[in-house]
């Protein structure tokens, strides 16, 4: 898979985690060094990954301590 595609893949794998209940809010995601490992990507695949991710609002970064996820309520529409 092209590594341009590889970001939207973890991030959609993220927000179906969120969906599914298998990720919490408050939950930490993996450090990037761990998500690079799981996707075989680089650095910047997975933090833009985190950037789309922040920006949808399904993420909050906390500098030092990690990335968590929010509440699904903030950005998560019914169907």
């Amino acid at each position: 898979m092209p590594e341009s595609a590889g970001y939207l893949r973890i991030a959609d794998d993220v927000m179906a985690d969120v969906r599914s209940g298998k990720l919490k809010p408050g939950d930490r995601l993996p450090s990037v060094a761990e998500t690079r490992a799981g996707y075989s990507v680089s650095y910047g695949t997975v933090q833009l990954a985190y950037v789309r991710l922040e920006a949808l609002r399904v993420i909050r970064r906390q500098q030092g301590k990690g990335v968590f996820v929010t509440d699904p309520k903030t950005w998560m529409r019914e169907p």
